[in-house]
């Protein structure tokens, strides 16, 4: 094996033949992170349950890396709509209660792929 670990979680995948994350020594990326549920496979129509399964899957895909969400620096978000910034921070403030101990977060607007996403986000943890 070399320096990179290639990360990859069950029951969720992308369609292009790229894993869900990287990580190299103390640093871990993410691929976009979708809100796929991983039990069934399918993706939710409500952009709600969309970004629960979405923080679901990064907690997943963090365990793989050996990291938690306090490695946290940078979480990106994209929403197809800006209109649903709360479906996003309903899962963040639940995630980071505390303003004093939060990552920066940065959300823009995106063009989803065909099929009914409405929200990504990736990650980047640095691991102590």
């Amino acid at each position: 094996m070399g320096r990179r670990q290639t990360i990859h979680i069950p029951g969720v995948q992308h369609n292009a033949p790229i894993p869900y994350g990287a990580r190299v020594g103390n640093v871990v990326y993410s691929s976009a992170i979708q809100g796929i549920n991983a039990d069934t496979g399918e993706l939710p129509e409500d952009v709600y349950e969309q970004a629960r399964q979405c923080f679901r899957n990064m907690h997943t895909f963090l365990q793989h890396a050996g990291a938690t969400p306090d490695d946290i620096v940078r979480l990106t978000c994209f929403l197809a709509d800006l209109g649903d910034r709360q479906a996003l921070n309903e899962p963040w403030l639940e995630l980071f209660p505390d303003e004093n101990d939060r990552p920066s977060r940065h959300t823009s607007k995106y063009e989803p792929p065909p099929g009914g996403m409405k929200i990504q986000i990736e990650v980047v943890a640095v691991v102590e």
